[in-house]
């Protein structure tokens, strides 16, 4: 073995010595030998400088086999129809096969037509950029040419769009990395995906929505070799001020396809033949009535993951996330037109009160800015635009595509850079009010906290403030329901008598004596059923069952069913805290689900880009339900998700007295639907807002209106009156989805006969269909009910009258004062009749 190395060693010694000897006669005798080991030797410390210089820290090839392009999150309804997206780019990712032949040799044609053959640099092209280049140095034109498909991928994936020697250099050396990594199928699938094409389209697909309303497999030959005109230029090509040369550039590409084969004659003079036939650039046509609704998802998902890519990879804007909700597209359209045609009824005859934004005009700077201000509205015809010019009776309305119109119907205040809203009148346009006042709408069902529709103000174009989630108002006399709920809990009935007459409370030194007043200022001086007192929402009576049953107590239901947490105030009672109507519709919602509350929600889960669930609002753990095969044991069962939050029993007898308020109370507006269902107005002080609350066994939901700022709403202003007729509106828009069945008594709950108006027990008549019957059914808690003793009261009355008669007719006929016994005698009397009278 030592000998074999050392021979081998000593014949590689003289290997190199022979050609340190023939290196050295050649530099020596040859010229020519001497020039080529130069180039060689400058192109080795190129190569070295380029790789220490720029190669070194290129991003790795590598990355492509998992790259993940940016993906706009979609927004699917409660039928699983999408309903919205969250996008800034056009984008639609296909795999290769998706992808026409036809598609592809266009694309080719007009970028690469050596594409399947180089291996990443097309050196025929290079060698012509840089002729180009040079040609062009110092006079501001881009040079153009000499990229490969596969550079642009390097260059739109990795490296950016830098105009720069530098930035050629790392294309190339990258596209021969990628070459290396990917096929040839894989690069022009990346290539045809994430080409910027115009439009805020990004990849063949997109662009053909965006172009021609068409998907890529719908394309015409023509159309397709518009596409591949893009890359050079898009914004120029896709103008209609450019369309001859567009066409030209079209032309040149079909001619291309026929040179390589990839037409006949006859298909690109047909196809030459077409014009470009480009519809206008136009927004997704996504129902502008859903707009609060997917604004509260956004920013939901926000809070969650992230706006953009490098907040993680299942951001809003980049993750591609697919968000399935609960929002009922029916329901959604009615709350909103429900909500925006009672703002509009209160807002009738009143002036107008100035404008919806206001712009700070330059000299001609108005288009840009109306543009930047990202307003619109969606109602009938109207439009946003703003004021460009005012003189006197006559003024000048733009509009965000850059048109302008004759203005008519001037208010004395309207000025130059005022954006209103304006509706077209004859040949112009005409100014028209957008309600200053606003408000908010929740729909939910009570059987799984689902929200079924939100509508936060007029038009979601006007701001994204969404009033149903992020508006806190005082709720006013719809809170009442759980301070009587809690009254319930801690021993009275709805047959209980309540005084309705002046409270006063002492306060302490600072504040003094606060006394309480109906909302007519004045108390009936009267004793009524708590039922009476719920029904004509009385505040003394309220106050005193508040006091009575103990404010630590409803402060402790209030908070229990996601209103809020109050200090123990009287005042707290009667609506004076703080809350939204989406927190408002969750605790009604338990009312009218027998006391079991779910947590609110709008999203029902979350899907990444792949199709993986990555959150569900429903994450009970479901074991054994996945099992291979059936093991015989019982089926698996779902753990309750609500929570009892109050007494069932309790729950029902408030919402047994909240149909009364539809029946004969304050919102009898509702009264003529015919349907079983309960509500409660409410009006705060000034009144600033009014409210109403209620719904179904299946269907509950809830509307407050009143400014942003919050002021005196007029005095005639009540809940009865402009917030019931809105959800009036709500339910008759939705009548078929609104059934019949009654709400059920939960066990321990004794139906009983009272007298509406004492509370008590009666054995004679039957209540009927007339609300102001004196006989109506009213739910007890077992052992709560009046007793049957009560007839057994009546019969002793009648009793102790036979007797006093007897009395006085003994008297008259004996002149004689009635005997000691005499009661005991007229006992006698009446037992020997049979023992009843």
């Amino acid at each position: 073995m030592r000998v074999r190395i050392r021979r081998e060693v000593a014949g590689l010694g003289r290997w190199l010595s022979s050609a340190r000897e023939w290196w050295g006669h050649m530099w020596r005798t040859s010229k020519q030998f001497r020039i080529a080991s130069g180039l060689l030797g400058l192109f080795v410390a190129l190569y070295l400088v380029i790789w220490a210089t720029i190669g070194r820290n290129l991003p790795s090839a590598d990355s492509l086999l998992t790259y993940q392009p940016p993906l706009p999150t979609m927004v699917r309804g409660v039928n699983g129809e999408v309903v919205y997206s969250y996008a800034r780019e056009r984008r639609v990712q296909l795999r290769f096969v998706d992808f026409p032949r036809p598609v592809i040799n266009a694309f080719l044609s007009a970028e690469d037509k050596t594409f399947w053959s180089h291996g990443g640099i097309d050196y025929i092209g290079f060698v012509g950029a840089v002729f180009d280049y040079a040609v062009k140095f110092g006079s501001g034109e881009r040079a153009r040419g000499g990229s490969t498909i596969t550079q642009q991928v390097a260059k739109n994936i990795l490296i950016g769009n830098e105009y720069s020697v530098t930035r050629k250099v790392k294309e190339m050396i990258l596209a021969r990395r990628i070459e290396g990594v990917l096929n040839k199928q894989q690069i022009l699938e990346l290539y045809l995906n994430e080409i910027p094409l115009g439009r805020q389209a990004f990849g063949v697909q997109a662009a053909a929505q965006a172009y021609f309303g068409k998907d890529v497999d719908q394309l015409a030959l023509h159309e397709a070799a518009f596409l591949a005109i893009l890359p050079k230029a898009p914004e120029t090509y896709s103008r209609a001020k450019f369309a001859n040369r567009a066409i030209e550039r079209r032309n040149w590409v079909l001619d291309q396809m026929v040179k390589n084969g990839w037409a006949t004659p006859a298909e690109a003079a047909a196809a030459k033949a077409q014009p470009l036939g480009l519809i206008p650039r136009r927004v997704e046509s996504y129902d502008p009535t859903v707009g609060y609704y997917v604004e509260e998802v956004r920013r939901r998902l926000i809070e969650k993951y992230g706006e953009k890519a490098e907040d993680g990879p299942h951001s809003v804007y980049a993750g591609g996330l697919w968000v399935r909700t609960s929002l009922d597209p029916a329901l959604q359209k009615a709350a909103q037109d429900s909500l925006r045609a009672g703002l509009l009824r209160y807002a009738a005859g009143k002036a107008w009160h100035g404008p919806v934004a206001w712009l700070k005009l330059g000299e001609d700077d108005w288009q840009s800015q109306l543009i930047s201000a990202n307003l619109s509205i969606h109602y009938q015809d109207w439009r946003i635009g703003v004021v460009t010019q005012r003189s006197g009776p006559s003024a000048t309305i733009g509009f965000p595509d850059g048109k302008t119109s004759p203005l008519v119907n001037l208010p004395d205040a309207l000025k130059r850079g005022d954006v209103i809203a304006a509706a077209p009148q004859g040949g112009s346009w005409a100014v028209r009010t957008v309600p200053e006042v606003s408000g908010g709408m929740v729909v939910e069902s009570p059987h799984s906290g689902r929200v079924l529709a939100m509508a936060g103000g007029f038009d979601s174009g006007l701001g994204s403030f969404n009033r149903a989630t992020q508006a806190e108002r005082q709720p006013g006399s719809t809170i009442k329901p759980f301070v009587y709920a809690t009254a319930l809990d801690y021993g009275m009935t709805p047959a209980t008598m309540v005084p309705d007459q002046t409270f006063c409370v002492y306060q302490g030194a600072g504040l003094g004596q606060k006394c309480f007043r109906n909302f007519d200022m004045k108390g009936s001086g009267g004793i009524h059923t708590m039922r009476w007192g719920l029904e004509q929402s009385r505040n003394l009576m309220t106050v005193h069952i508040a006091n009575d049953t103990g404010m630590d107590r409803v402060v402790r239901t209030i908070d229990r069913v996601g209103i809020g947490k109050y200090d123990p105030y009287l005042s707290f009672a009667l609506g004076a805290g703080e809350t939204t109507v989406a927190q408002m519709a969750n605790a009604y919602a338990a009312l009218a689900n027998n006391g079991i509350q779910y947590v609110q929600s709008v999203i029902d889960y979350v899907q990444d880009r792949t199709g993986k669930v990555i959150w569900r609002a429903d994450n009970r753990p479901c074991n054994g339900c996945n099992m291979a095969e059936y093991d015989g044991k019982p089926m698996p069962r779902l753990a309750l998700r609500g929570k009892q939050v109050l007494d069932a029993r309790t729950a029902y007898q408030v919402v047994h007295m909240l149909e009364g308020v539809v029946q004969r109370g304050t919102a009898t507006r509702l009264r003529d639907l015919g349907l079983p269902l309960f509500g409660k107005t409410g009006t705060t002080s000034g009144p600033t807002n009014v409210w109403f609350m209620g719904g179904s066994r299946n269907i509950v939901g809830g509307v407050y209106i009143g400014y942003d700022q919050p002021r005196s709403l007029g005095g005639y202003a009540q809940g009865g009156t402009f917030a019931a007729p809105i959800f009036k509106d709500f339910v008759l828009a939705t009548k078929g989805r609104w059934d019949h069945t009654p709400f059920t008594a939960p066990n321990d709950i004794r139906m009983v006969k009272v007298d509406r108006a004492t509370g008590k027990r009666v054995f004679e008549g039957e209540p009927t269909s007339d609300p102001k019957t004196s006989i109506i059914w009213e739910a007890f808690k077992a052992d709560t009910e009046p007793p049957r003793a009560t007839r057994q009261d009546q019969l002793a009355s009648q009793r102790d009258a036979i007797l006093s008669a007897i009395r006085r007719l003994r008297q008259a006929q004996s002149g004689a004062p009635a005997p000691d016994g005499g009661e005991q005698a007229g006992a006698d009397f009446v037992e020997q009749q049979g023992g009843v009278y």
